[in-house]
């Protein structure tokens, strides 16, 4: 027994060890949801920017060959 000593570890820890992967997953989750959301919103405006310069680009094709 550890030179007579027991070891004792209140019933609090092992509540606290169960909690930790669930916060964890849930924090996982979260960060995911966030990077997804902003990821589209990022596609979004690129697309959009993309298009207003192909116009510009065949605008300026147009001039030039017109």
């Amino acid at each position: 027994m550890l030179g007579g000593s027991t070891l004792f570890v209140p019933h609090s820890v092992y509540i606290l060890l169960t909690l930790i992967p669930i916060v964890i997953s849930l924090v996982l989750t979260g960060f995911a949801i966030y990077f997804v959301s902003k990821v589209i919103k990022f596609m979004n405006e690129k697309v959009k920017l993309d298009q207003e310069k192909n116009e510009k680009l065949d605008e300026l094709i147009k001039a030039i060959k017109g």
